[in-house]
């Protein structure tokens, strides 16, 4: 393929939100953006609105799903970018959640992303690509209120660090750390819960078009892990290095998040 063809690039979870923000931005560098989402009928809408070249129906949990993305981007141009965005956010303590909750979320945000980067590695071409697996501040440190949502996290970026190693040169796996962000994710989320309020503690929520344009930027870049503001990962990462403080610091950080959500 000529290097002046064009390339095709992946959003999973791409209907709304984060991802959206993120097909809208490749649309714009001239990139043919296949959009997969649980919601088909979103994506294709979604795919309109944008000028996105497909918008299609796509569960991350099954592995056959990316390769059928797969198959869509590359009748589009050589794929040379894919996003793992798609992801849930279920909040509480972990003896809260149901077997249904800590199962999705393994299943969703960590093989999710697992399929994915598997899909895209075996998708790229002589040319090479970028991975960009959306991850969370929460999976920096540790983060009561967001257990297993913060476990899943944790090894995004595990596995983003170590995939990257094992990579050739001319493929790039990255993972982005967001802070909370104004999406219906945190918005459905429990305002009572711990983890809400440790989210909103940590200064103003982030805005879609922030993280968007951060994921877009790490694409051609050597950067592997970014955290989203950087100084909010310095605090997360401090705190990783003692994790016992958090148990004493969590009810303080809680009644700012508290303050700062009732000023909204």
């Amino acid at each position: 393929m000529s290097t002046n063809s064009p390339s095709s690039c992946v959003v999973t979870g791409g209907a709304r939100g984060i991802g959206r923000g993120i097909a809208e931005l490749m649309v714009a560098r001239g990139h043919r953006v296949v959009i997969g989402d649980l919601d088909g009928r979103a994506a294709a809408a979604t795919a309109a609105e944008i000028g996105a070249v497909a918008g299609l129906a796509q569960d991350v949990r099954d592995p056959s799903s990316h390769r059928l993305v797969v198959e869509e981007a590359v009748r589009h141009g050589e794929l040379s970018a894919w996003f793992n965005n798609a992801g849930v956010g279920d909040d509480g303590a972990l003896a809260d959640l149901s077997e249904e909750q800590v199962r999705r979320l393994v299943e969703v945000n960590l093989l999710g992303t697992t399929w994915g980067t598997r899909a895209a590695l075996a998708a790229f071409g002589a040319a090479g690509g970028d991975v960009v697996n959306i991850a969370s501040l929460a999976g920096l440190g540790p983060v009561p209120g967001y257990s297993m949502y913060a476990a899943t996290k944790a090894a995004v970026v595990s596995l983003s660090t170590s995939v990257n190693a094992e990579t050739p040169r001319r493929v790039r796996v990255h993972a982005l750390c967001p802070d909370g962000v104004d999406t219906a994710m945190l918005a459905a989320q429990d305002p009572s819960g711990l983890g809400s309020q440790l989210v909103y503690s940590g200064g103003p929520i982030l805005d879609v078009s922030d993280v968007a344009a951060a994921a877009v930027a790490l694409v051609g870049s050597r950067r592997v892990v970014r955290a989203v503001p950087g100084w909010r990962g310095g605090v997360v990462r401090g705190s990783a290095l003692a994790p016992g403080l958090m148990q004493h610091a969590a009810g303080l950080f809680a009644a700012q998040g508290r303050r700062a959500m009732k000023r909204r």
